[in-house]
């Protein structure tokens, strides 16, 4: 509760990332809950004990809405999945979820894809509803928002340091900023991508600490760099494990970068063992020379190592 200045000669700045809340009517009703810290967690399961709840709507069908409804359904609750766009896990190109929308109704859930929120209100039951722009409402006792995440930038901004287009604070290699006494590290600064070479935001735990560590390293005079991310990353959902890494069909099509792909669907060990699961693989590589430029796996076993 005290301000006051502290001098420096090396400013690492860490602020992460912030849930995004759209300026939606009845946003801010009690029972609607973004998920980003441990205390978050605390309050939502607070609000499921106090309130009893049954049911709930998550909005966002990325990794975080996903481990949600995952972990609310074992809890005992129905669940709603509203999505706006056709597909859930927006990262994997649209015909490698098609095994993941049929795990989540398999599992009970309500998925609604190609929805948006319209509004929220409070309904005379007290239970919130939740409209959506194909005209239906949802009740819920809670309702979690996983729309994405922005970088959490205003001191940066206040600083008068460079932003890039996509929002986050620019560094270089180093992890540096434009002012050379303030690194910036985590899911608020740009990075580049290694297979396309574009400025993205790729909000994942291993590139911060990576970026932490390298930013230590050069603040102590060991000129470590930062070679930039492939966007590798996995998710657990019921029986299934869903993973890629690199760039994606609809990515490399957008720039404009030759490829190639193959599909592959082999079983998790091999088949003279019996209890082999199939994986559902793709793969997608530069024409001239072969090089990998991404992989998307999904299947119940394996997934994790392949993508590896």
């Amino acid at each position: 509760g005290r301000e006051y200045e502290e001098p420096y000669d090396s400013l690492v700045l860490a602020p992460g990332a912030a849930p995004v809340r759209p300026p939606l009517p009845g946003i801010d009703l009690p029972g609607i809950f973004a998920l980003r810290s441990i205390p978050d967690s605390r309050h939502i399961r607070e609000w499921i004990d106090a309130k009893k709840a049954t049911r709930a709507v998550i909005v966002g069908g990325g990794f975080i809405g996903l481990e949600m409804t995952e972990n609310l359904v074992h809890r005992g609750l129905s669940v709603t999945l509203i999505e706006k766009l056709p597909q859930v896990m927006a990262v994997l190109d649209p015909e490698m979820v098609t095994t993941v929308h049929c795990g989540l109704r398999q599992a009970g859930v309500d998925l609604r894809l190609g929805e948006g929120v319209a509004e929220f209100r409070q309904l005379d039951d007290g239970r919130l509803g939740v409209a959506s722009d194909a005209g239906a409402l949802y009740e819920a006792d809670m309702v979690i928002l996983a729309i994405g995440v922005r970088p959490e930038t205003a001191l940066a901004r206040q600083a008068g340091l460079e932003i890039g287009a996509r929002g986050g604070i620019r560094t270089d290699e180093h992890m540096r900023t434009d002012d050379p006494h303030i690194w910036a590290v985590g899911d608020a600064v740009e990075v580049r991508d290694t297979v396309t070479g574009e400025w993205t935001l790729i909000p994942l735990a291993g590139p911060a600490n990576r970026q932490g560590r390298i930013a230590a390293d050069n603040i102590f005079g060991r000129p470590s760099r930062f070679r930039g991310v492939q966007g590798t990353a996995v998710c657990g959902l019921f029986d299934l494990v869903i993973a890629c890494t690199g760039a994606s069909e609809r990515t490399l099509q957008r720039i404009g970068m030759p490829y190639e792909k193959v599909y592959l669907h082999p079983g998790h060990h091999v088949g003279y063992y019996p209890g082999a699961t199939p994986i559902d693989m793709k793969l997608l590589y530069a024409p001239d020379d072969g090089r990998i430029l991404g992989a998307q796996a999904v299947g119940a076993e394996g997934v994790d190592k392949r993508i590896d």
